[in-house]
């Protein structure tokens, strides 16, 4: 059985990045795991991983097109209180807390470095 072992985001400003990370993984039991040749790599409560990282070709970090990292919470409460925490580290809103379809509850943002996160609490 294949999983994804774990997501790679850029940050061009690297301290303010895992000041961002710490505060806002921490709100979902994310820890720091280790630090990397280029990065540092983070650990969630449900074993995922979450890498921040300066780009390796030593260019500025961009956002992905249509790329975009989606992180499942225990509740819909959970869901409301993780995107409010991003925005209140600077993140900004790419879709109010709320039910999408029969998917479940789902919230979208960007982190400081333009990369689009969302959280969600799936109704299955």
């Amino acid at each position: 059985m294949a999983s994804v072992g774990y997501v790679c985001l850029g940050a061009n400003d690297f301290d303010r990045a895992t000041a961002f990370y710490d505060a806002l993984l921490g709100e979902m039991g994310g820890k720091r795991l280790m630090p990397t040749p280029h990065g540092l790599m983070y650990r969630l409560a449900s074993g995922a991983m979450i890498m921040i990282t300066r780009p390796y070709n030593e260019q500025p970090a961009t956002a992905s097109n249509g790329g975009m990292l989606a992180i499942a919470v225990d509740s819909k409460e959970d869901v409301a209180r993780v995107h409010a925490k991003a925005l209140a580290l600077g993140g900004t809103c790419e879709g109010e807390p709320g039910p999408r379809g029969a998917f479940g509850e789902f919230a979208y943002f960007r982190d400081l470095d333009g990369n689009k996160l969302a959280v969600f609490h799936s109704a299955r």
